[in-house]
């Protein structure tokens, strides 16, 4: 069955727009595991404009589901993850200026380095999970750069959805199949909410976890945090 991993970056914007702690993001995430979330997932910048590294390492200590550290890995990134040693690390290419993610890694242009980043997680002991766009030749490149998993990026799929959705979810196929033939796990995430998430699991029953953050906690406003991550677990488990 596909996992939920809940992004809880957007809790953080919120307590750090006033200062203080609150909300909570230590307590947002155990409840968010408490309601069923299977891991949750963090993207630290270094702006700390939402997740702080002082937040990772206190997530660390409590966490019981399995803990991913999203990011572009330079040397503070780096150092945080070998220090923290959570379950998984999804490397992201993003700007220090990004709003967002938005684009995957070139795997084979960036082989070398990728190589090295990933080989040094490893050992200790951490999944490696590369974010690449949905292009069958990013998705090999990443099995030869030695990762665990690759993290297809949804927004392409998540935009193009509601105008023709079998069109959308095509690359995405092609993606999946190409990272079950080499042995990949898989990984989505990125604009997933409540009226894509069902179809794109149907179409790739195969994915090992999603990762949803913005559309989860906008839902949450309305619905209420608990039912939120019911509903998207419900999606998922249909």
């Amino acid at each position: 069955m596909t996992k939920l991993s809940v992004n809880i970056n957007k809790i953080a914007v919120i307590r750090n727009s006033r200062g203080g702690n609150m909300p909570d993001v230590v307590r947002a995430a155990l409840d968010c595991e408490r309601f069923g979330a299977q891991g949750i997932t963090v993207h630290p910048r270094p702006d700390a404009r939402h997740i702080r590294y002082s937040d990772v390492r206190d997530l660390k200590k409590v966490l019981t589901t399995e803990f991913n550290i999203e990011g572009n890995p330079i040397p503070s990134f780096w150092e945080l993850v070998l220090e923290v040693c959570p379950a998984q690390v999804t490397l992201v290419p993003d700007a220090a200026n990004a709003i967002t993610s938005n684009a995957g890694w070139d795997t084979v242009q960036n082989r070398d380095f990728l190589r090295k980043v990933t080989a040094e997680f490893q050992a200790k002991g951490i999944r490696v999970s590369i974010f690449v766009d949905p292009v069958p030749e990013m998705v090999a490149g990443a099995k030869e750069c030695g990762a665990d998993r690759v993290e297809l990026y949804t927004e392409a799929y998540a935009r193009n959805y509601s105008s023709d959705r079998k069109q959308a979810i095509e690359p995405y196929v092609r993606a999946a199949e190409e990272a079950r033939r080499c042995g990949l796990g898989l990984n989505a995430g990125h604009d997933l909410n409540l009226d894509n998430l069902r179809y794109f699991i149907e179409r790739i029953p195969w994915v090992d976890e999603v990762s949803i953050g913005h559309a989860l906690i906008c839902d949450a406003l309305y619905l209420g945090l608990e039912n939120t991550v019911r509903l998207y677990r419900r999606e998922l488990h249909f």
